[in-house]
């Protein structure tokens, strides 16, 4: 495991659990978020980000965490040996987004740019929930039972898939 990709719906738990995977193997992790947007909430150019996205791809060992494009998720996918799809029951995502908001409140939600503004973001991952269930996520279901072949793929559909997973990546690392 030296690459790996953690992706999934909005409010699926990928940053925290990326923070915890980065923590257990030491592997560096990278969120997709930090290379996208600004601090304040403003993007970079698609040429800024992609050039950022290609520079991570280069290294021997990342984790990344999100979406990014959809041209850059492909490949991000492609070059991984470990996928880590976060697959929750979409009413699951609504919720996580909206503890994410209240949370937000007291503290700056995980791997968000500083100073990000809270309820735009919120609104917008409301918004990307539905899209991504609707658009990607049959396609994401598709690529990882293709991908089994020859990658390490973790398809998690729970909240305890998602906890057994982390017991079994810290007892593989000794943890």
């Amino acid at each position: 495991m030296n690459k790996v990709a953690v992706f999934g719906n909005a409010g699926g738990g990928k940053s925290t659990l990326s923070k915890s995977l980065s923590i257990t193997t030491g592997l560096p992790l990278v969120a997709l978020d930090l290379l996208k947007y600004k601090p304040g909430g403003g993007e970079f150019s698609y040429e800024e980000y992609k050039s950022a996205h290609d520079k991570v791809l280069q290294q021997d060992q990342w984790i990344i965490d999100g979406f990014g494009s959809l041209d850059t998720v492909w490949e991000r996918l492609d070059l991984a040996d470990t996928l880590v799809y976060i697959d929750l029951p979409v009413l699951h995502h609504y919720w996580w987004v909206t503890k994410r908001f209240l949370k937000g409140f007291f503290v700056p939600p995980q791997s968000w740019p500083e100073n990000s503004p809270l309820l735009k973001g919120t609104l917008n991952s409301y918004r990307t929930v539905w899209l991504c269930h609707k658009k990607l996520t049959p396609k994401y279901r598709e690529y990882v039972n293709k991908a089994k072949q020859t990658k390490r793929v973790h398809h998690l559909k729970s909240s305890q898939d998602i906890k057994e997973f982390y017991l079994s990546i810290q007892l593989e690392h000794g943890k």
